[in-house]
Formats: C-alpha cells, structure tokens, sequence
C-alpha cells in the first residue's frame, strides 16, 4: 500500500462513513482485528469501530469530521483536523444540551492489508465540556 493509498483510507473513514453515515463502509475500510487504544472499553473489529461512531451519532446526529491536515510513513497516518455537531442525544451521561461545537483532535492510525488496524486519538475533551455548558469554565 503506497503512502497516498494510506490516506486515502483514512480519509474516507472520516468522511464517506463517518462524516456522511454510511457505517457499512466500515466492513470495508476497519481491519476485522481493529483496536482503539484510547476508548475507555476495548472495542475491535468494524463493529467495534461503529459502537463508537453510534456511541457520537446518537448524541449528536449532525456529526462531521474535518481532516485538516494527514501526514503519511510507512504503515502509519496521522491527522488533525475537528468534528462539529449538535449536542441532541445523551453523551457520557450527559443529557442534550442543544448546543453546537467544534471540538479538536489528533490521531495516529497503523495500516494493516489496506484498512485501518489500530488508532490512537486525543481530542480536546475539556473544550467539548465547555462548549456543551458542562465543564469548568
């Protein structure tokens, strides 16, 4: 897998399943072995990957990733960029807000037979808060 095709991957994780909804595009684009290592609960596979997507969409249906920037070695894509959406649905305990966000985030992805096998992101949870109303000022 070139370094583009890489990308690519990544990219439409993001945007053509995520960002658009279309989940059955995980059984294409996540590794059946795929592991999150910063979700609070292991999660594997394309049905773990799309635990954690329902886990954003119910709270926020109008969810949208933005990849700003992707920097490609090896096996390994990394990007920044934000997601933005209207806090609707309960998230981590917290019940609809009805405010919008933009929160930030980094992530690191290892590529394994052309999908994406292990990732590890940060966002920033504590702007999220505030932007909901919830966390410290």
């Amino acid at each position: 897998m070139t370094v583009n095709q890489g990308k690519s991957v990544i990219r439409r994780i993001f945007e053509d399943a995520m960002s658009a909804g279309h989940t059955e595009l995980y059984q294409e684009l996540v590794h059946p072995e795929y592991l999150n290592h910063d979700f609070p609960v292991p999660v594997r596979g394309a049905a773990g990957f799309a635990i954690i997507d329902g886990m954003f969409r119910t709270a926020f249906p109008d969810f949208k990733v933005v990849v700003e920037d992707e920097i490609a070695v090896g096996d390994r894509v990394a990007t920044r960029g934000y997601f933005t959406g209207t806090h609707r649905g309960e998230f981590m305990g917290i019940p609809a807000t009805g405010r919008t966000f933009r929160c930030t985030y980094s992530d690191i992805w290892r590529l394994e037979d052309g999908k994406g096998r292990e990732n590890w992101v940060q966002m920033d949870m504590l702007g999220l808060m505030q932007q909901l109303g919830v966390g410290p000022a």
